[in-house]
Order: C-alpha cells, then sequence, then structure tokens
C-alpha cells in the first residue's frame, strides 16, 4: 500500500475520461444518472453506463493497466453492493493478466469488498477460448465453455456477477452456468458499462 501512495503522490490520477485531474474516472464522465438496467436470458443485468464516449476511454484505460481506474470504478460501484452480497468477478485471459499485471474485475472485486463488507469470491478462472474484443455478435453468443470454478462449492449462496463491459451477455451467462453447477444461486449482475 506504501508504494501505491508514493506512486500516487509522484503521478496523481488524472481522469481517463476527461483527463481532469483528482481520479481515474470523475463523476462528470461517469454521472450517477447515466446506470443502465437490463434483462439477459437469466439475469438481471445494472451497469454504471453506456460503454460509449469518455466512460469508452476510462474503460480502455483499465484494459490497458491503469489500476486507478479500476479504484475509481470500484468506488462507484460500492453503490450497487449491499453489505454481505457475494461478488464473483469475470476474469480475463490469462494472458491479458500478465500483460496487464493485474486481472481488473478481481481487483475492483476486492476493493469493492474492503468498503462494503461484501466478500469477494475471485476462483472463477477462464479455460477455453480467448476475449471477446473482435468477435462477431454470432460469435460471442456462440461462445460457451469457456469457464470453469476453482473454489469451494457454493450451497445455495447467493452471487452477483461483476464485469468491466457488457456487450452480448454472453460471457455473462457462461459464467451464470457454471456458478449453479458448483450449487450458486445467480440471478444479477453488475457492470462498470453496457455496449
Amino acid at each position: 500500500m506504501m508504494l501505491q501512495q508514493l506512486f500516487d503522490f509522484f503521478f496523481p490520477a488524472q481522469c481517463a475520461g476527461c483527463e481532469k485531474p483528482g481520479t481515474g474516472a470523475c463523476e462528470r464522465c461517469l454521472p450517477r444518472q447515466a446506470r443502465t438496467h437490463g434483462r439477459l436470458r437469466t439475469l438481471e443485468v445494472t451497469s454504471l453506463a453506456l460503454y460509449e464516449g469518455n466512460v469508452r476511454q476510462a474503460v480502455l484505460a483499465l484494459k490497458n493497466g491503469r489500476r486507478d481506474v479500476a479504484r475509481s470504478f470500484a468506488l462507484r460501484l460500492c453503490e450497487l453492493v449491499e453489505p454481505g452480497d457475494v461478488l464473483v468477478p469475470v476474469p480475463t485471459t490469462d494472458a491479458r493478466r500478465r500483460e496487464r499485471g493485474f486481472d481488473g474485475c478481481v481487483l475492483m472485486a476486492r476493493a469493492i469488498a474492503e468498503r462494503t463488507g461484501a466478500t469477494a469470491l475471485p476462483y472463477l478462472v477462464q479455460v477455453a477460448g480467448d476475449r471477446q474484443r473482435g468477435r462477431t455478435r454470432d460469435a460471442r453468443l456462440c461462445a460457451r465453455g469457456r469457464f470453469a470454478w476453482r473454489g469451494e462449492a457454493l450451497g445455495g449462496l447467493r452471487v452477483t456477477l461483476l464485469d468491466d463491459v457488457v456487450t452480448t451477455g454472453a460471457t455473462l451467462e457462461d459464467c451464470a452456468a457454471v456458478l449453479r453447477a458448483a450449487g450458486a444461486a445467480v440471478e444479477k449482475a453488475i457492470a462498470v458499462a453496457r455496449a
């Protein structure tokens, strides 16, 4: 933590969307009234905003390794989480984690848990396939069986999935199916942005 404080002192955060100093994603770029709600096949999904403009820029900054943006998103996502919630972050590929040095959704889930009293269970792993970026809508919707649960049985635990961007919802549905097979009740997901 001390190293991060030193880094923040010498290189203060600025909004990845508009470059305003002070935070990785500012209130102007991510206003509370921008939230979206929608239904996938089996999940209710709430996101902070649509995946466009400055929000898109901020998400891309997260995907390119900006931890300060992950912390800013986590602060805002805390508003969608209750104490006692159980969060399961949607994992990135091993290659992307090595490239960035972290998994953005895992980082956000842990930060949210620290602030809200929720529990983060980062035991969902990607075991097949690759990232969804660049795929057609049909190819995204057909992608299944890409995840596995590496934690203990979930025994009826009510779980909320956490993702950075929801496009078709195929990834969330794939993850939800794996968690249900491990015994969880999965009815909702939260995300930074929705396309």
